[in-house]
């Protein structure tokens, strides 16, 4: 990821989701509220497609479809096999070219 590239920002915790759309210039030029995250309950297909909404939200208030990177610290996201995991899930979404999955307590 570039200086020069803009970032979508994913903090889904087990009660909420809020998501963030930064420019390259730091600003932040998009923002949603979402429902809780929970893989191991509904699976990681569902999870992600509650970030969905809050996601679309966040990208038409920013203008764009899409960004350089996405960085999202999920909620179960424990183990790094589940990490990549839900990176995987992520990056099917095309929101951006680059993913970054962390826990949320990061």
């Amino acid at each position: 990821m570039g200086v020069g590239t803009s970032v979508l920002a994913i903090d889904a915790g087990n009660s909420k989701t809020d998501v963030a759309v930064v420019a390259a210039d730091g600003r932040i030029v998009g923002t949603a509220r979402g429902g809780g995250f929970q893989p191991p309950r509904v699976g990681v297909e569902t999870a992600v497609d509650t970030l969905e909404e809050a996601v679309a939200r966040a990208l038409a208030e920013a203008g764009a479809d899409s960004v350089g990177h996405v960085s999202a610290c999920l909620a179960n996201a424990d183990l790094p096999v589940e990490e990549r995991e839900l990176a995987e899930a992520l990056r099917r979404r095309a929101w951006g070219p680059s993913v970054d999955v962390r826990n949320d307590t990061f």
